[in-house]
Formats: C-alpha cells, sequence, structure tokens
C-alpha cells in the first residue's frame, strides 16, 4: 500500500507531462488552417518524447538519493519515507523535463517551418 501512495503520483505526473503543448506564436500574416496542420504535425513529433522514461529514471534517481539520506539520518522506516518521498521529488523534475522537452521540439519545429515563436 505504501508503494501505491507514492507511484499514484508518478502516474499523474507522467499523464500531465505533455499537456501545455500549445506556443504563442506570431499569426500576423499566418495562414491559420495551415498553421493548425503545422501544430498538430509538430505536436506529433513531440509526443515522441519519451515522458514516461524521464519520470522513471528520475523517481529511481530520486529514491536512491532519498534512501541514502535516510540511512545516514534514522532507521529502516526513515530509509523508505526518504526513498519515497525522494521518488516522488525525481518523478516530478523528470516530468518537468518532459514537459520542457516537448515543449522545446514544438517550438523548434514551427520555427523551422518558418513561423515566428515568441515563447
Amino acid at each position: 500500500m505504501k508503494t501505491l501512495i507514492y507511484v499514484f503520483p508518478l502516474l499523474v505526473l507522467t499523464a500531465c507531462a505533455g499537456t501545455d503543448r500549445r506556443p504563442i506564436v506570431d499569426m500576423q500574416g499566418v495562414n491559420v488552417t495551415q498553421y493548425n496542420q503545422d501544430l498538430a504535425e509538430c505536436q506529433a513529433y513531440a509526443d515522441e518524447v519519451e515522458a514516461g522514461r524521464q519520470v522513471a529514471q528520475g523517481a529511481v534517481a530520486g529514491a536512491v538519493v532519498g534512501a541514502a539520506v535516510g540511512a545516514v539520518v534514522g532507521n529502516s522506516d526513515t530509509v523508505q519515507r526518504a526513498a519515497g518521498a525522494g521518488a516522488v521529488g525525481g518523478g516530478a523534475r523528470g516530468a518537468a523535463n518532459a514537459a520542457a522537452e516537448r515543449r522545446q521540439v514544438i517550438s523548434n519545429c514551427l520555427r523551422g517551418r518558418g513561423y515566428r515563436v515568441l515563447n
């Protein structure tokens, strides 16, 4: 049960990692239909970013660091709690990194297609 408490937030973070995927683009002189098609294609490229892998790697790294800190300062219960907290924190960092990478892929793709991406 304790594991589920730590794993559930990571699953939520993974699901949310790609939600903010629409950059701000200067639309002056832009064909909106073509832009929407290009944006959809760029978002498809961004879907190739392996968010789950980045969340998992962050969670593992965080759990290792948390367990090490817990071992230094406490008993086995402290190790478990610190590892769990480290896993959640590391998973959150992995999700944030994946989301940033997805936004960067979309921005680069749109710039490559001639759009002025403002953010």
